[in-house]
């Protein structure tokens, strides 16, 4: 007799005042993960609200791992995949997703061979396609987006962001993709390590991606297979907008040298400085950000404020 061949997924969220949002995430799961075994780890960096009291009330055998401190999005990921049982996937989802029924399953097909990420496409709330592949950074593109704007990610090589619309029409690889929904093959995982916790929030998808590629695995966009993202068309505050322009340069310097990354951090300050003086106060955030060199650290909780439980 032959032992179950269903595919095991670790689910990682990872959480930080999701009370409003996790249940519509919990209660999508069934029909979004239906022909696969799943276990449900809830990651809670330190939630103010009653975030794991919701997720032990909408899933009662959920694993919740508490990081005691407010650690960021990579680390969160590493103590959930930490906690897991033996899987043959993790998927990382951010609570505000709703998956669309038979999403997990489609993506899995997917993990084979060289594919080592699966990614679907992602919708905004209002059914309009969210535009979440993504091109390795350089410094051609970011000098193409500081001079173009948006029209840059329409031209291959002048935008990061891809914004043609036949893009979401057909599966294909990607550089990277948004880490709101990664479905990452175990042996990806094993090849990769951990995520890098540096980054706290935002370039830490990229970086992950990249080194996937780096060992042999890229990422492949499947349309297919659906998610909602009820957040993703949310402003970014002025803070977490200059955390983002911060860490693409962290980035940047950690795969290039330091010439080119001056290049970079240069093409960046251009576009902040250029859309400041047209009163955007989120760029002129990310330009003083950028221009002193502010480290991640700055957004990160030095120390738990209460012990590991």
């Amino acid at each position: 007799m032959t032992g179950d061949r269903t595919p095991r997924v670790a689910v990682v969220i990872v959480c930080w005042n999701s009370a409003q949002t996790l249940p519509g995430l919990l209660d999508s799961l069934p029909d979004g993960l239906a022909g696969l075994r799943y276990q449900v780890i809830v990651v809670d960096n330190d939630s103010a609200d009653d975030t794991v009291a919701v997720a032990r009330r909408c899933v009662p055998d959920c694993l919740v791992v508490p990081t005691g401190y407010n650690a960021g999005y990579a680390a969160g990921i590493n103590a959930g995949v930490a906690a897991a049982d033996p899987y043959d996937a993790v998927l990382v989802l951010n609570p505000d997703i709703r998956l669309s029924a038979g999403c997990g399953a489609r993506l899995h097909r997917e993990l084979t061979g060289e594919v080592g990420i699966a990614v679907p496409l992602i919708r905004h709330e209002n059914g309009s396609v969210a535009y979440s592949r993504r091109r390795e950074p350089t410094i051609t593109r970011a000098f193409g987006e500081a001079l173009l704007g948006e029209r840059a990610g329409r031209l291959r090589y002048f935008g990061e962001t891809v914004l043609d619309e036949r893009a979401y029409r057909t599966a294909g690889r990607s550089d990277w993709a948004t880490g709101a929904v990664m479905l990452i093959s175990a042996q990806c995982l094993t090849a990769c390590g951990p995520w890098d916790e540096s980054f706290f929030l935002y370039s830490e998808e990229t970086d992950y991606a990249l080194r996937a590629r780096d060992n042999g695995y890229h990422t492949r966009f499947i349309p297919d297979a659906e998610a909602t993202h009820l957040g993703g068309q949310s402003r970014v505050s002025p803070r977490l907008w200059s955390l983002l322009a911060v860490n693409r340069v962290r980035l940047y310097r950690k795969r290039h040298s330091a010439p080119a990354t001056a290049m970079f951090r240069a093409a960046l300050v251009l576009r902040e400085s250029s859309r400041a003086l047209l009163g955007q106060q989120r760029s002129r955030s990310a330009m003083v950000a950028l221009l002193r060199g502010a480290s991640p650290e700055q957004w990160r909780t030095p120390h738990p404020r209460k012990p590991l439980e």
